[in-house]
């Protein structure tokens, strides 16, 4: 006989029932019980699970997996992971488990089991073949350096003929293969954008950003006021150069000079006839178009950025802020520029975006602001397989982690300090 529980009893009718018993069952309640379908089944051992995907590392593996479908109807206690060749075991209660032990340079598949009270139950199929390695710092890296973007100019706006120029965008530079070793400190900057300028005058320069011996210049600054505020209504020269205000000169790109460019020239501002424009800062891959050139009292747009999938996505960076107008205000240029002000109606501009090295908008003191340019960035990568993490980053340093693509990627958005493999 069996011992009544919390199953249910027979009533008076002999019928399964949900209440509570006590007791010892007789032989004819356990025959009736059982004819119902209702008598509890013994547990047995869990199914296989599935899903079995490896990962190798350094004489190790991670092994990850899907639980059964069927724990056999008792709670599954653990796990355990068999290598082929060697038989080397691993144990764990949940996915991922991983295997240390194992040789470097030998090929590896692994298969799991799951026990219960009862017992472990049958295998799963095999892993993905994985090849254990020893990891080392990498010798070489690719990386992006972005400089901040310059700030946009400003004009009184109730001096009809004065304007303001974009600020250029942060100066662009990569390299490929550039060598690295292990325990060597490298230098990791990231430059700020430049500040919006006050009533008629230049906005400030945004600040280089530098890895190792790879430096790009911060944009220039947007000049602003008119000819009777030489030389700030000139736009400022950088790693791409900054819209001239009204009758200002433009500022200079790729200053100083690298090969290939980090930037572009931005435009002269309006001329007579073109009452209140500003020359767009100039971008990485195009110039900032003339203040008046779309058109009479019409703002130039900042220049083009130029973008990058070392991210691991197509970014776009390094865009010229655009310059002020009368009637139509510049864009910003693609990679983060900012649009500049109009005077009539007064509406306003923006930032430069951040980490992008775009340049500011030119602003006016009808539609108030003032538009600084965006902060630049540094990225790193390198291949993910059998290649070491960084061993340091100093604090002072933001940033994030990521592995896409086969690659280690290190996205630096604030700070300066060394880092080390």
């Amino acid at each position: 006989m069996a011992r009544k529980g919390t199953g249910g009893v027979l009533g008076v009718a002999n019928t399964p029932t949900t209440s509570i018993a006590s007791g010892i069952w007789t032989m004819f309640e356990q025959a009736r019980w059982k004819n119902a379908s209702a008598w509890p089944a013994a547990p047995t051992v869990p199914g296989a699970p599935t899903s079995v995907s490896a990962t190798g590392g350094n004489a190790l593996a991670s092994v990850s997996f899907t639980a059964p479908a069927s724990n056999g109807g008792s709670a599954i206690t653990g796990y355990t992971v068999t290598s082929t060749p060697g038989n080397i075991t691993a144990t764990g209660s949940s996915s991922p488990i991983t295997v240390t032990g194992l040789t470097n340079g030998t090929a590896y598949t692994f298969k799991v089991k799951a026990t219960n009270a009862v017992g472990s139950g049958a295998e799963s199929s095999a892993s993905n073949s994985v090849t254990p390695a020893a990891v080392s710092a990498p010798t070489s890296v690719q990386c992006l350096v972005v400089a901040g973007g310059g700030g946009g100019g400003k004009s009184d706006s109730s001096n009809t003929s004065s304007g303001a120029g974009g600020g250029g965008g942060g100066g662009f530079r990569t390299a490929t293969g550039l060598s690295v070793s292990a325990g060597t400190s490298y230098t990791v900057t990231v430059g700020a954008g430049g500040a919006g300028a006050g009533t008629n005058g230049r906005g400030t320069a945004g600040s280089n950003s530098v890895f190792s011996s790879i430096t790009s210049n911060g944009g220039g600054g947007g000049g602003g006021g008119s000819s009777s505020n030489a030389p700030n209504n000139s736009g400022g020269s950088g790693g791409s150069g900054g819209g001239g205000a009204y009758q200002g000169s433009a500022g200079a790109g790729n200053t100083p000079s690298t090969t290939p460019s980090q930037g572009s020239s931005g435009g002269t501002g309006g001329g007579v006839g073109d009452n209140g424009t500003g020359g767009g800062g100039g971008g990485a891959s195009a110039a900032g178009q003339n203040g008046g050139a779309g058109g009479g009292n019409v703002g130039g747009n900042g220049g083009a950025g130029t973008a990058s999938s070392i991210s691991g996505s197509s970014v776009t960076y390094s865009g010229g802020g655009g310059g002020s107008g009368s009637a139509t205000a510049g864009t910003g240029g693609s990679g983060g520029g900012g649009n500049a002000a109009r005077r009539d109606p007064a509406t306003g501009g923006s930032n430069g975006t951040a980490n992008t090295g775009g340049g500011g908008g030119g602003a006016l003191t009808a539609a108030g602001g003032t538009y600084s340019g965006g902060s630049g960035v540094v990225i790193i990568s390198y291949d993910d397989a059998n290649t070491s993490e960084l061993a340091s980053i100093d604090a002072g340093l933001t940033y994030t982690y990521t592995v896409s693509g086969g690659k280690k990627i290190y996205r630096f958005t604030a700070g300066t300090g060394p880092i080390s493999w």
